[in-house]
């Protein structure tokens, strides 16, 4: 009988739930316990995985390293997967395997290359993956020099940081004056030039952004897997176009995307973004850790995750190649049970009673309503 794989996942996205839950059905029938860390107690991860703790505030890249090690080591952690301080940790690899934990994660000079888009974007250049125009700007002069070449160009202007993840400081430029027609419906992404310029003058110290064109959709995320001999086992694409996703094989994404993973020693799992520049695809984002959205690729009978674990433990899955494609779909918001405050807990077993769905009868009379705003009186108590 095989024995139990211990994962642990430090601080990671909410929607790591359901890498979680493929991790625990796996096709093995192997059994995973999974030990879950973040700052915020309200985390879904934390009330997902088996056992869980806050982590501590305010270490240094360093001092999380050993705070880590000293995680894999008490915890008896088979295959880690870092998302805080993912460069500190995989310098230290080798630190890890003395204690038994295998790191499920790239090369640290992956890592270097991609935390930067600058960098990466030079990088993929040179060894053929197209990439749209783009400027790095820190000041509001280099700022819309960058804004007028492109739209001088029939573009329209975007700038994001040059580090980051998930889309956040992503802004669109534009010309139009602020109006009340920017306060109808939601909030977006587009943003008045004449604002960023007064903000960027105003600020006490530089950005760091790249501006580049609004690129065109669809949006072609290839979710990878590639063994440490720089062999990609699994290559498929997650399309979106607005709010219709679905899945492709097409070599114009999975080509480029299996020459950056297999060249630059994007071990493990990653996530490489393409978008549409004119009428050929072009790099968007390289993400060297799993994707929120691995989870799709159970709709093509693809389970991601536990196959990452293996090639983590030395047990090399083969070549993945999807049964079949799955079916086009969106995604909807959903719920998840938060752990209760207190913490550290164990994971509360599922056989507990549920809340009702609807409210017990009433046992006692109803408040009394006064006049006043129809204040229950016993809430003026």
């Amino acid at each position: 009988m095989l024995s139990r794989v211990r994962v642990w996942l430090n601080r990671t996205y909410a929607e790591n739930v359901f890498f979680m839950d493929q991790l625990r059905r796996n096709p093995s029938d192997r059994a995973v316990e999974i030990h879950a860390t973040h700052g915020d107690p309200d985390s879904p991860v934390l009330a997902a995985a088996d056992t869980a703790e806050l982590e501590p505030e305010g270490l240094s890249p360093a001092a999380y390293v050993e705070y880590a090690l000293a995680q894999c080591s008490r915890r008896g952690i088979d295959v880690f997967v870092p998302r805080l301080h993912q460069a500190a940790i995989v310098a230290h690899r080798a630190e890890f395997e003395a204690v038994g934990t295998a790191l499920l994660a790239p090369t640290p000079e992956a890592v270097a290359v991609f935390e930067d888009k600058a960098t990466a974007y030079e990088a993929v250049r040179s060894v053929g993956v197209p990439v749209p125009p783009w400027w790095r700007v820190r000041t509001a002069h280099e700022l819309v020099a960058a804004v007028e070449e492109l739209e001088a160009d029939g573009h329209r202007a975007c700038f994001k940081p040059a580090a980051g993840a998930g889309g956040v400081g992503f802004r669109v430029i534009t010309r139009a004056p602020f109006s009340l027609l920017h306060l109808n419906g939601f909030p977006g992404p587009h943003v008045q030039l004449d604002l960023v310029v007064d903000a960027l003058e105003r600020a006490d110290h530089p950005v760091d952004w790249l501006v580049m064109p609004r690129l065109e959709q669809p949006e072609v995320s290839v979710d990878c897997l590639t063994g440490t001999d720089n062999r990609v086992r699994l290559a498929v694409g997650r399309t979106k176009n607005g709010r219709r996703r679905g899945f492709t094989l097409h070599e114009q994404w999975l080509e480029p995307a299996r020459l950056i993973a297999e060249g630059f020693g994007l071990h493990h799992l990653s996530n490489i973004q393409f978008r549409m520049f004119g009428d050929r695809p072009v790099l968007l984002d390289v993400n060297a850790r799993p994707a929120g959205g691995l989870h799709q690729l159970s709709l093509c009978g693809v389970n991601a995750p536990w196959a990452a674990v293996r090639l983590a433990l030395g047990e090399d899955p083969g070549e993945i190649v999807p049964p079949f494609l799955g079916q086009d779909y969106t995604v909807v918001s959903g719920l998840r049970p938060l752990r209760p405050v207190s913490l550290p807990a164990q994971r509360v077993d599922e056989t507990e009673p549920l809340l009702p769905a609807v409210p017990a009868p009433a046992t006692e009379p109803a408040p009394e309503v006064t006049a006043e705003a129809g204040t229950p009186a016993t809430a003026r108590a």
